[in-house]
This record gives structure tokens, sequence and C-alpha cells, in this order.
């Protein structure tokens, strides 16, 4: 007695179909798998909201959680370079190195360093390391580029740039942050705004495309504040 999903007793081609379906039930289940992988990010859930406002004075902010070594962070640099620009906002840059990366938690730390110049410096520096972060493979590398990188700005890059730890322990406390907000990836981006009752407001930019939309939107929203 033959099971029904038994092959023997079946034609060459009856066989044949069958091993064609399976094969194409395979490529689906890979293609949703995939799918659920590589599509945009789900909306991360916020636990802790206090970090989620725009700074003293300003309607509107863009709230960004990076790591300087993740590849979607170095392409999402650009647009919101364009975007703090184009409407004059805030963009708060949050320090959030993953920790297989092998060479972000020091580039923060020297971007903090940086800062301590000018809040542009380290910024630039940021912006930097992210154009060219594909030639930048070992902390070595980010030394010698780092170097370079102050060199050019008429800067002596000292021995050690953070002899006592302060500057990592403000990597650290970002990254704390971004851990009690529930940070899952990064780039991590919100736009930020106050509430008409004062009590700030938040979206999460998953679909970059949008970006400029949503801005536009939260300017209009908060017009008069």
């Amino acid at each position: 007695m033959r099971s029904k999903f038994s092959l023997f007793g079946r034609s060459r081609r009856d066989c044949a179909g069958l091993f064609l379906g399976f094969v194409s039930a395979v490529l689906l289940f890979a293609a949703m798998n995939a799918h659920a992988q590589f599509g945009l990010p789900a909306t991360t859930p916020v636990h802790d909201s206090s970090a989620l406002k725009p700074p003293p004075g300003a309607r509107v902010a863009i709230v960004e959680f990076e790591d300087q070594e993740c590849p979607d962070c170095a392409a999402a640099n650009p647009l919101l370079k364009e975007a703090a620009e184009k409407y004059s906002i805030p963009w708060v840059r949050h320090d959030f190195p993953l920790p297989f990366h092998n060479w972000s938690f020091q580039a923060a730390v020297y971007a903090r360093w940086f800062d301590t110049k000018s809040k542009k410096l380290g910024d630039d520096y940021r912006d930097s390391v992210f154009a060219n972060q594909r030639s930048i493979e070992m902390p070595a590398q980010l030394m010698q580029y780092t170097q370079n990188f102050a060199q050019g700005h008429g800067i002596a890059l000292p021995f050690a740039v953070d002899p006592q730890g302060k500057l990592a322990a403000e990597v650290k406390a970002d990254s704390a942050l971004g851990q009690r907000i529930g940070i899952e990836h990064t780039p991590t981006i919100w736009i930020v705004t106050n509430g008409a009752n004062g009590a700030p407001q938040y979206s999460e930019v998953l679909d970059r495309s949008r970006l400029f939309q949503m801005i536009d939107q939260a300017l209009a929203e908060t017009r008069g504040r």
C-alpha cells in the first residue's frame, strides 16, 4: 500500500512535477525569509523616549544613533547631512558602536576628541570616515587615517587622545542610552518634535526616501510653537 507522499509507482513526469514544485516552494520560502532579513527594519520599540526630543530652542530635529563602521550608516550620512542643512534643523548624532565591529568604538572616541577642538571638526571627521569607510579595515588603518585627517586640518594628534578614559565613557554612555531606548540596528533615525502640549513626539525614519517629506510634515505641524 502506497502512502500519499510516496513517489513509487508514479511516472517520470509526475516525479519531475513534484520535484519542481518542491524546488519552487523552497525558493519561495527563501525569498520570503530574505525579505524579512533585508527588507525595511521594523519600527524600533521605544522603551525610554526621554532623549527623543529637539534641543532647546528647536521645533524639529533629526536624532540618529550611528556606528562609523556600519555600511548603511555610511549610506545614510550624506542624506542626513543634506536634510539638516536644507531645513536648518539640528542633527543630533549619538554613538552606538556595535561590538562585532573592530574599529567603530575607537572611531567614536576619535570623533569626540575632535569635538573638543570644535563640534564642526568632530562632525567633519565623522562625515569623512563614512565617506572613506571602505578603505578602513583594521584599527591600524583607522589610526593612520585619523592622523592624516588631523594633519590636514593643522592639528597634531596626540599619542594618547583619551588618557583618562573620559571620551570612552561618553561613547559608552551614548551606547547605554541607545540600549535604554531599545535600539536594535544602526542607523536608527527619528524625526523628533515638541508636541502641542510640550511632550516630545517622534517618528522613526524607516524609508529614507520619505525623509524630506517627514521633515516638511513635522515643520508644518509645529508651525507657531
